[in-house]
């Protein structure tokens, strides 16, 4: 029902099944992993009104017993897919075992069946939510509109310290901040307006 992907590596699709609800894949060498993709292989349909809380779970070096498991988000029929950023988490931090014992010397992903009201009241780790393309967009373009912006206010003079100059022309910084203000809101509403 369930495939995991990590780069560089082959898809597994070997969950093991560890009661009627949850799934678990092993993730040997997790050390050299920054993200984990969990996703359904399109055979088996989610039951209806239930879907897939994502967790991950690795060897716990505070305690030195069992491993400690986090919930990374979830999948459901409407989103079949999901990638996870498990680079940043903390050993330590995380919640019950849901999955019955635990390899305390792999990592573990596991997926567990549950109601989609249930999912929606979850609250993943934070560490693990993968910035998208448009959000990573939208950075990029406010931190170039302020970039511009304050480099060329660092050039704003009074008109009484202006000197005459017939070769230079001079844009008066109110246009430029009309035109970073509009910039900025359309691509608030659009991020892919520029495209157009």
């Amino acid at each position: 029902m369930f495939g995991c992907l990590v780069a560089g590596r082959l898809v597994q699709t070997d969950a093991t099944q560890v009661a009627a609800d949850k799934f678990v894949f092993n993730l040997p060498d997790y050390e050299n992993v920054n993200h984990v993709v969990v996703f359904m292989l399109g055979t088996v349909p989610f039951p209806a009104g239930t879907g897939g809380a994502v967790y991950f779970s690795f060897p716990d070096p505070v305690s030195g017993t069992g491993s400690v498991w986090q919930l990374l988000g979830f999948i459901t029929n409407d989103k079949p897919s999901a990638i996870f950023r498990i680079s940043g988490l903390k050993a330590g931090e995380g919640g019950v075992n849901l999955f019955g014992s635990s390899s305390s010397s792999v990592a573990q992903v596991g997926v567990s069946v549950e109601p989609l009201d249930q999912l929606a009241q979850q609250v993943p780790v934070s560490s693990s939510s993968v910035s998208t393309t448009a959000d990573s967009f939208l950075q990029f373009a406010q931190k170039t509109l302020d970039s511009l912006y304050n480099f060329a206010s660092s050039f704003a003079v009074t008109q009484a310290q202006m000197t005459p100059n017939p070769s230079e022309t001079f844009v008066p910084s109110s246009c430029v901040l009309k035109w970073y203000e509009n910039f900025r809101r359309r691509l608030s509403q659009n991020p892919n307006f520029w495209k157009t």
